[in-house]
Protein backbone atom coordinates (compact mmCIF):
# COMPACT_ATOMS: atom_id res chain seq x y z
CA UNK A 1 0.00 0.00 0.00
CA UNK A 2 1.11 3.60 -0.90
CA UNK A 3 1.26 6.49 1.32
CA UNK A 4 2.74 9.57 1.60
CA UNK A 5 5.37 10.94 4.84
CA UNK A 6 6.36 14.11 5.42
CA UNK A 7 10.67 14.54 5.14
CA UNK A 8 12.16 16.38 8.37
CA UNK A 9 13.12 19.79 7.12
CA UNK A 10 16.29 21.26 8.28
CA UNK A 11 16.05 24.26 10.79
CA UNK A 12 17.29 26.90 8.39
CA UNK A 13 14.53 25.88 5.65
CA UNK A 14 11.90 25.35 8.66
CA UNK A 15 8.97 27.48 6.52
CA UNK A 16 5.54 25.31 5.85
CA UNK A 17 5.94 25.86 2.36
CA UNK A 18 9.54 24.16 2.10
CA UNK A 19 7.89 20.23 3.73
CA UNK A 20 7.66 17.82 0.95
CA UNK A 21 5.83 14.48 0.63
CA UNK A 22 8.22 11.73 -0.38
CA UNK A 23 5.82 8.46 -1.21
CA UNK A 24 7.23 5.36 0.23
CA UNK A 25 6.11 1.85 0.49
CA UNK A 26 4.81 0.26 3.66
CA UNK A 27 5.58 -3.70 4.50
CA UNK A 28 3.37 -5.97 6.21
CA UNK A 29 5.10 -5.83 9.55
CA UNK A 30 5.23 -2.42 9.78
CA UNK A 31 3.82 0.21 12.54
CA UNK A 32 2.14 2.87 12.32
CA UNK A 33 1.76 5.85 14.80
CA UNK A 34 -1.48 7.26 15.86
CA UNK A 35 -0.88 8.40 18.75
CA UNK A 36 -1.20 12.12 17.60
CA UNK A 37 -3.94 13.00 14.99
CA UNK A 38 -3.69 16.89 12.99
CA UNK A 39 -7.69 17.41 12.17
CA UNK A 40 -6.06 19.15 8.68
CA UNK A 41 -8.94 17.54 7.17
CA UNK A 42 -11.03 20.10 7.20
CA UNK A 43 -8.73 22.82 5.81
CA UNK A 44 -10.49 22.00 2.31
CA UNK A 45 -13.74 23.22 3.95
CA UNK A 46 -12.70 26.19 5.79
CA UNK A 47 -10.55 27.58 2.66
CA UNK A 48 -14.22 27.81 0.74
CA UNK A 49 -15.22 29.89 3.68
CA UNK A 50 -13.05 32.82 2.09
CA UNK A 51 -12.60 35.81 4.65
CA UNK A 52 -15.91 34.83 6.60
CA UNK A 53 -13.80 33.71 9.60
CA UNK A 54 -11.45 36.63 9.08
CA UNK A 55 -11.23 39.32 12.60
CA UNK A 56 -9.07 42.15 12.91
CA UNK A 57 -7.77 43.50 16.40
CA UNK A 58 -6.21 46.51 17.07
CA UNK A 59 -3.67 47.13 19.21
CA UNK A 60 -4.76 48.63 22.15
CA UNK A 61 -7.70 46.21 21.81
CA UNK A 62 -7.96 43.11 24.81
CA UNK A 63 -5.23 44.23 26.74
CA UNK A 64 -7.05 43.35 30.20
CA UNK A 65 -6.87 40.18 31.85
CA UNK A 66 -10.36 40.54 32.55
CA UNK A 67 -12.97 39.57 30.01
CA UNK A 68 -16.31 40.23 31.91
CA UNK A 69 -15.54 40.76 35.73
CA UNK A 70 -19.26 39.71 36.40
CA UNK A 71 -18.77 36.17 34.86
CA UNK A 72 -17.82 33.33 37.22
CA UNK A 73 -15.09 32.95 34.33
CA UNK A 74 -14.14 36.37 34.33
CA UNK A 75 -11.90 35.36 32.06
CA UNK A 76 -14.12 34.07 29.44
CA UNK A 77 -15.21 36.62 26.47
CA UNK A 78 -18.87 37.44 26.34
CA UNK A 79 -18.42 36.50 22.20
CA UNK A 80 -17.30 32.97 22.94
CA UNK A 81 -19.94 32.60 25.78
CA UNK A 82 -22.79 33.17 23.34
CA UNK A 83 -21.17 31.57 20.20
CA UNK A 84 -21.00 28.12 22.47
CA UNK A 85 -24.78 28.38 23.76
CA UNK A 86 -26.03 28.83 20.52
CA UNK A 87 -24.06 26.36 18.39
CA UNK A 88 -25.14 23.29 21.17
CA UNK A 89 -28.55 24.86 20.77
CA UNK A 90 -28.55 24.46 16.70
CA UNK A 91 -27.08 21.30 16.87
CA UNK A 92 -29.17 19.92 19.94
CA UNK A 93 -26.03 17.75 20.90
CA UNK A 94 -25.85 19.13 24.68
CA UNK A 95 -27.73 21.49 26.98
CA UNK A 96 -25.78 24.54 27.52
CA UNK A 97 -28.77 26.91 28.75
CA UNK A 98 -28.89 27.29 32.79
CA UNK A 99 -25.13 26.17 32.98
CA UNK A 100 -21.85 27.10 33.51
CA UNK A 101 -19.21 27.71 31.18
CA UNK A 102 -15.52 27.53 31.48
CA UNK A 103 -13.04 27.74 28.66
CA UNK A 104 -9.56 26.85 29.21
CA UNK A 105 -6.41 26.45 27.05
CA UNK A 106 -7.42 23.34 25.45
CA UNK A 107 -9.00 19.89 26.17
CA UNK A 108 -6.43 18.96 28.37
CA UNK A 109 -5.67 21.91 30.35
CA UNK A 110 -9.66 21.46 31.13
CA UNK A 111 -9.24 18.06 31.89
CA UNK A 112 -6.62 18.67 34.53
CA UNK A 113 -8.92 21.20 36.09
CA UNK A 114 -11.90 19.13 35.81
CA UNK A 115 -10.15 16.40 38.09
CA UNK A 116 -9.15 19.05 40.49
CA UNK A 117 -12.31 20.45 40.92
CA UNK A 118 -13.88 16.92 41.54
CA UNK A 119 -11.21 15.68 43.83
CA UNK A 120 -11.55 16.93 47.05
CA UNK A 121 -8.11 17.91 49.59
CA UNK A 122 -10.01 16.03 52.35
CA UNK A 123 -9.40 12.18 51.25
CA UNK A 124 -7.27 10.20 53.43
CA UNK A 125 -5.97 9.27 49.83
CA UNK A 126 -5.75 10.08 46.20
CA UNK A 127 -8.94 9.88 44.42
CA UNK A 128 -9.08 6.71 41.86
CA UNK A 129 -9.62 8.10 38.19
CA UNK A 130 -10.64 5.36 35.86
CA UNK A 131 -12.53 4.91 32.23
CA UNK A 132 -13.41 1.61 30.29
CA UNK A 133 -10.98 -0.13 28.10
CA UNK A 134 -10.48 1.16 25.70
CA UNK A 135 -9.66 4.69 26.21
CA UNK A 136 -8.23 7.51 25.20
CA UNK A 137 -4.57 6.48 24.93
CA UNK A 138 -3.53 10.13 26.92
CA UNK A 139 -5.61 9.73 29.85
CA UNK A 140 -3.36 7.77 32.51
CA UNK A 141 0.01 10.08 31.41
CA UNK A 142 -2.25 12.81 31.82
CA UNK A 143 -3.42 12.08 35.10
CA UNK A 144 -0.39 11.20 36.37
CA UNK A 145 1.92 14.04 35.26
CA UNK A 146 1.48 16.28 38.08
CA UNK A 147 2.02 13.89 40.64
CA UNK A 148 -1.09 15.28 42.41
CA UNK A 149 -1.57 13.57 45.82
CA UNK A 150 -5.69 14.40 45.07
CA UNK A 151 -6.10 11.90 42.42
CA UNK A 152 -4.39 8.90 40.91
CA UNK A 153 -4.77 7.14 37.63
CA UNK A 154 -6.45 3.72 38.84
CA UNK A 155 -7.41 1.95 35.22
CA UNK A 156 -9.76 0.33 33.36
CA UNK A 157 -13.45 1.38 35.06
CA UNK A 158 -14.77 -2.34 33.81
CA UNK A 159 -12.06 -3.92 36.76
CA UNK A 160 -12.48 -1.47 39.21
CA UNK A 161 -13.55 -2.86 42.47
CA UNK A 162 -12.31 -0.56 44.98
CA UNK A 163 -15.00 1.03 47.49
CA UNK A 164 -14.70 4.82 48.38
CA UNK A 165 -14.63 7.81 45.88
CA UNK A 166 -13.64 7.86 42.16
CA UNK A 167 -13.74 9.86 39.09
CA UNK A 168 -15.14 7.59 36.16
CA UNK A 169 -14.20 9.43 32.64
CA UNK A 170 -16.71 8.72 29.62
CA UNK A 171 -15.76 9.80 26.16
CA UNK A 172 -18.56 9.00 23.99
CA UNK A 173 -18.49 8.59 20.94
CA UNK A 174 -15.79 6.48 22.38
CA UNK A 175 -11.56 7.62 21.16
CA UNK A 176 -10.47 5.11 19.52
CA UNK A 177 -13.25 2.81 18.83
CA UNK A 178 -16.10 5.50 18.34
CA UNK A 179 -18.77 3.60 20.46
CA UNK A 180 -21.49 5.11 22.40
CA UNK A 181 -20.41 4.61 26.05
CA UNK A 182 -22.27 5.46 29.50
CA UNK A 183 -20.68 5.75 32.70
CA UNK A 184 -19.48 1.45 34.04
CA UNK A 185 -19.07 1.75 37.86
CA UNK A 186 -22.16 3.43 38.52
CA UNK A 187 -21.76 2.74 42.38
CA UNK A 188 -21.98 5.39 45.37
CA UNK A 189 -19.24 8.18 46.21
CA UNK A 190 -18.25 8.53 42.02
CA UNK A 191 -18.13 11.22 40.11
CA UNK A 192 -18.16 11.49 36.20
CA UNK A 193 -16.84 13.13 33.66
CA UNK A 194 -17.94 12.86 30.08
CA UNK A 195 -15.73 14.15 27.31
CA UNK A 196 -18.03 14.19 24.79
CA UNK A 197 -15.27 15.93 21.94
CA UNK A 198 -16.46 13.41 19.29
CA UNK A 199 -20.10 14.28 19.87
CA UNK A 200 -20.98 16.42 16.77
CA UNK A 201 -22.75 15.01 13.70
CA UNK A 202 -19.76 14.98 11.55
CA UNK A 203 -18.51 11.67 13.93
CA UNK A 204 -21.98 10.58 14.76
CA UNK A 205 -25.80 10.80 14.41
CA UNK A 206 -26.78 13.20 17.29
CA UNK A 207 -29.62 11.20 19.02
CA UNK A 208 -30.25 12.95 21.91
CA UNK A 209 -29.15 16.54 23.97
CA UNK A 210 -26.79 15.52 26.35
CA UNK A 211 -27.13 16.84 30.38
CA UNK A 212 -24.76 15.50 32.59
CA UNK A 213 -23.44 16.91 35.37
CA UNK A 214 -19.71 17.67 34.07
CA UNK A 215 -19.52 17.88 30.47
CA UNK A 216 -16.07 18.66 28.25
CA UNK A 217 -15.73 19.76 24.36
CA UNK A 218 -12.88 20.76 22.64
CA UNK A 219 -12.75 23.11 19.86
CA UNK A 220 -10.14 20.97 17.88
CA UNK A 221 -12.41 18.49 17.24
CA UNK A 222 -15.29 20.58 16.60
CA UNK A 223 -13.60 22.28 13.96
CA UNK A 224 -10.39 21.16 13.47
CA UNK A 225 -9.18 23.88 14.22
CA UNK A 226 -6.56 22.79 16.65
CA UNK A 227 -4.02 25.20 17.15
CA UNK A 228 -6.34 27.85 18.57
CA UNK A 229 -6.20 25.60 21.60
CA UNK A 230 -9.74 26.55 22.95
CA UNK A 231 -11.49 23.84 25.11
CA UNK A 232 -14.76 24.12 27.31
CA UNK A 233 -16.65 22.42 29.99
CA UNK A 234 -20.07 22.87 30.80
CA UNK A 235 -20.75 22.51 34.47
CA UNK A 236 -24.32 22.61 35.98
CA UNK A 237 -22.86 23.14 39.69
CA UNK A 238 -21.03 26.12 40.66
CA UNK A 239 -19.02 25.47 43.28
CA UNK A 240 -17.43 22.56 40.61
CA UNK A 241 -17.38 25.50 38.07
CA UNK A 242 -15.26 27.79 40.65
CA UNK A 243 -12.68 25.61 41.36
CA UNK A 244 -12.07 24.92 37.71
CA UNK A 245 -11.68 28.49 36.96
CA UNK A 246 -9.47 28.74 40.18
CA UNK A 247 -7.18 25.81 38.10
CA UNK A 248 -7.33 28.19 35.45
CA UNK A 249 -6.55 31.22 37.06
CA UNK A 250 -3.47 29.57 39.27
CA UNK A 251 -2.11 27.65 36.19
CA UNK A 252 -2.38 29.94 33.45
CA UNK A 253 -4.54 33.53 34.06
CA UNK A 254 -6.99 32.82 31.92
CA UNK A 255 -7.36 31.86 28.14
CA UNK A 256 -6.02 33.76 25.03
CA UNK A 257 -8.47 36.57 24.41
CA UNK A 258 -7.39 36.25 20.54
CA UNK A 259 -7.73 32.62 20.49
CA UNK A 260 -11.68 33.08 22.41
CA UNK A 261 -12.33 35.54 19.92
CA UNK A 262 -11.42 33.31 16.75
CA UNK A 263 -13.57 30.69 18.11
CA UNK A 264 -16.57 32.64 18.87
CA UNK A 265 -16.56 33.51 14.89
CA UNK A 266 -15.71 30.14 13.50
CA UNK A 267 -18.44 28.21 16.05
CA UNK A 268 -21.13 31.61 14.55
CA UNK A 269 -20.27 30.59 11.07
CA UNK A 270 -21.45 27.43 11.57
CA UNK A 271 -24.47 27.96 14.15
CA UNK A 272 -25.41 30.29 10.58
CA UNK A 273 -24.55 27.68 7.92
CA UNK A 274 -26.49 25.48 10.31
CA UNK A 275 -29.70 27.63 10.52
CA UNK A 276 -29.41 28.15 6.67
CA UNK A 277 -31.30 25.35 4.64
CA UNK A 278 -28.81 25.93 1.53
CA UNK A 279 -26.14 26.34 3.81
CA UNK A 280 -26.68 23.35 5.43
CA UNK A 281 -26.85 21.25 2.34
CA UNK A 282 -23.75 22.66 1.11
CA UNK A 283 -22.19 21.21 4.34
CA UNK A 284 -23.73 17.78 3.97
CA UNK A 285 -22.31 17.68 0.46
CA UNK A 286 -18.63 18.62 1.04
CA UNK A 287 -18.71 16.62 4.54
CA UNK A 288 -19.68 13.42 1.95
CA UNK A 289 -16.60 14.23 -0.31
CA UNK A 290 -14.10 14.77 2.50
CA UNK A 291 -14.73 11.62 3.70
CA UNK A 292 -15.43 9.65 0.49
CA UNK A 293 -11.69 9.93 -0.44
CA UNK A 294 -11.01 8.32 3.02
CA UNK A 295 -12.97 5.98 2.56
CA UNK A 296 -11.36 4.72 -0.70
CA UNK A 297 -7.53 5.32 -0.07
CA UNK A 298 -7.16 1.54 2.03
CA UNK A 299 -8.24 0.15 -1.09
CA UNK A 300 -5.92 1.57 -3.61
CA UNK A 301 -2.42 0.13 -4.37
CA UNK A 302 -2.24 -4.02 -3.83
CA UNK A 303 -6.12 -4.96 -3.30
CA UNK A 304 -4.60 -8.61 -2.43
CA UNK A 305 -2.94 -7.18 0.95
CA UNK A 306 -4.40 -4.61 2.92
CA UNK A 307 -2.22 -3.20 5.92
CA UNK A 308 -5.24 -1.48 7.43
CA UNK A 309 -9.41 -0.34 6.62
CA UNK A 310 -11.33 2.03 7.65
CA UNK A 311 -14.70 1.30 8.63
CA UNK A 312 -17.47 2.56 6.69
CA UNK A 313 -19.25 5.59 7.49
CA UNK A 314 -22.71 5.60 9.10
CA UNK A 315 -25.37 7.21 6.52
CA UNK A 316 -26.82 9.00 9.11
CA UNK A 317 -23.57 11.31 9.71
CA UNK A 318 -24.50 12.68 5.93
Amino acid sequence: MDTGVQTTVPAEKSDVSAATKTPTTLSSDCIINFARGDPMLYEPYWKNKGDRCKMVTLGDELMSYFSNALNLCWFLMPELDCAIRRLHRVVGNAEADNRFIIVGNGSTQTFHALLYALSSPGHPEPVSVVAAAPFYSSYPEETEFLQSRLYKWAGDANCFDKDGAYIEVVTSPNNPDGSIRHTVVNREGGKSIHDLAYYWPQYTPITHKADHDVMLFTFSKATGHAGSRIGWAIIKDKAIAAKIVKFVELSSIGVSKESQLRAATILGVISEDCQNPRRRKLIRVRAAHNVRPMEKAPRSGDEKQRNFRLARVPTGLL
